[in-house]
């Protein structure tokens, strides 16, 4: 009886090692992304998280933030290969997504990456991509109706979209009024889960006004 105590004892002890040696991974990787300044520095640190998830295999936020960090440097740099950049987000988010079934967080990275396909030319794009960014914000919303970050995307897409198309100012100011309100009152799962946006949605609602 006192074996089985010490095995127990013994595998409680390396877990927790492993949980924390992951924590720690994740607060250095979100430290390097906050002090990117640069698209080459937020690629590294897509490249840090995507280490991080590989090697620990079941933690789908590493791979959502290798994800995130790689579509910010799409926008960092006007020259990069966006549809080359898109091509390796979905892959991450992929390997998010077979760890995490029908989540919010993961949806809104699937909208972002439809966004900059779209944008490497809007007027042949359009329609294909924005279905695909609609679906993907119909999904966040629908997996987390309180999701901030989700009528973030919505709103600051739809006030570049024409009147004629459904679009405009007037659409999208009570969707980035919601944004905000949601992300005062925001509570995350743990100190890694996405917390961002909240300056953007605040920046275009004021745009909207």
């Amino acid at each position: 009886m006192r074996k089985i105590f010490l095995v127990i004892a013994l595998l409680g002890s390396l877990a927790s090692q492993a949980q924390s040696k992951f924590e720690g991974a994740m607060a250095k990787g979100l430290g390097q992304m906050k002090e990117a300044k640069t698209a080459q520095d937020m690629l590294a640190v897509s490249a840090f998280f995507e280490r991080v998830a590989d090697a620990e295999k079941d933690k789908w936020l590493a791979y959502y933030y290798a994800a995130h960090a790689n579509i910010v440097a799409g926008w960092m740099d006007e020259k990069a290969d966006k549809d080359k950049l898109a091509g390796k987000s979905s892959d991450l988010i992929a390997k998010a997504e077979a760890l995490e079934k029908n989540n919010s967080e993961i949806s809104c990275l699937k909208q972002m990456v439809a966004i900059q396909q779209l944008m490497v030319d809007p007027m042949s794009r359009w329609q294909s991509y924005g279905q695909q960014a609609s679906a993907a914000i119909d999904a966040a919303i629908k997996a987390d109706p309180k999701n901030p970050r989700a009528y973030s995307l919505q709103g600051q897409y739809l006030m570049n979209v024409p009147e004629a198309f459904g679009g405009g100012k007037a659409v999208a100011k009570p969707i980035l009024e919601k944004a905000v309100a949601l992300y005062k009152s925001q509570q995350p799962a743990s100190p890694f889960h996405p917390t961002w946006g909240q300056a953007d949605a605040e920046k275009a609602l004021a745009s909207c006004q």
